[in-house]
């Protein structure tokens, strides 16, 4: 498969990561005039889906960040489907972006790969499940690996192409060609990690955040405006986690950490707190942060 070749985009998982492959796809790969669908066995996503495109296209018209053209072309482009078979069957380029479970992900590319074409490209979403641990029931794994997106995905701009030792040199290639094709700012990752780069960087930053908390060395907010004011990020570590969810950070340090046995990959007793108590952050309207008042909680 080469870039050229790419013409129809299968986004698996219409979720909010899925929504926006899919919407940043169709809209800033507009010069190579890719056909995406967004597909999902929950006919309720779909739907969401679909009325979450119409309004954020409707919401770009009326700021004048495209012309009414422009959206009717995004909108002829994107298409919604509950049948993922059939929509994996005439993709060219796959990324799949459904819950973070090994065994539903594993059934997922068994059954896929055996119904595309053989040098489709598959890519998984995961920031923390390696394509290794798909590779043995992925037919022909050389076009296997993973397509990290970070969220927004409509706004963030890095895109980690990772290299798992089934991927090939084409594969790999034609990713990282399709990401910039789509305005994103690709990297290669030579070899597989969890957590990939700039995840690692993240958690390291995210673990001395909890620590200084624990510690009472200094609030969320206080916490938060170092890192934004003196560190220029442009959001603190708590708001970021408020933003991804902290349910997320809990599942992947508590997964990393059973693979790696080192304390240091546990989550925090405060993260694993605010999960006991379903306080996951903007998703749930509390988390570091009370999004139902704007003050911490």
């Amino acid at each position: 498969m080469t870039i050229d070749q790419i013409k129809t985009v299968v986004v698996i998982g219409a979720g909010a990561m899925g929504q926006q492959i899919a919407m940043n796809t169709a809209l800033n790969g507009r010069a190579k005039n890719y056909k995406v669908v967004i597909c999902d066995s929950f006919p309720s996503a779909v739907e969401k889906a679909q009325k979450w495109a119409a309004e954020y296209l409707k919401g770009r018209v009326a700021r004048c960040r495209i012309t009414q053209e422009e959206c009717d072309q995004i909108s002829e482009n994107l298409s919604f489907s509950n049948d993922v078979d059939a929509s994996a069957a005439k993709a060219d380029f796959i990324i799949e972006a459904i819950i973070e479970n090994l065994k539903i992900k594993r059934e997922l590319f068994q059954r896929i790969s055996k119904l595309c074409k053989p040098d489709t490209i598959i890519g998984t979403n995961s920031s923390n499940m390696v394509s290794s641990k798909f590779a043995d029931v992925t037919t022909n794994p050389d076009r296997l690996l993973n397509v990290h997106y970070f969220n927004p995905a409509l706004v963030m701009k890095l895109v980690e192409i990772v290299r798992g030792p089934h991927t090939s040199e084409n594969t790999i290639q034609t990713a990282k060609a399709f990401a910039a094709s789509t305005g994103k700012s690709p990297i290669i990752i030579n070899k597989e990690i969890p957590g990939f780069v700039a995840n690692r960087i993240n958690a390291a930053v995210t673990h001395e955040a909890c620590s200084l908390l624990e510690k009472g060395i200094a609030s969320v907010e206080d916490i938060d405006t170092a890192c934004e004011k003196g560190l220029n990020y442009p959001m603190g570590p708590f708001k970021l986690m408020d933003l991804t969810g902290i349910d997320v950070n809990y599942y992947v340090r508590r997964d990393r950490y059973a693979e790696s046995g080192d304390e240091y990959d546990k989550p925090s007793p405060l993260v694993v707190e605010k999960f006991k108590k379903g306080e996951c952050g903007r998703k749930t309207g509390k988390g570091w942060y009370d999004y139902t008042t704007q003050s911490k909680k």
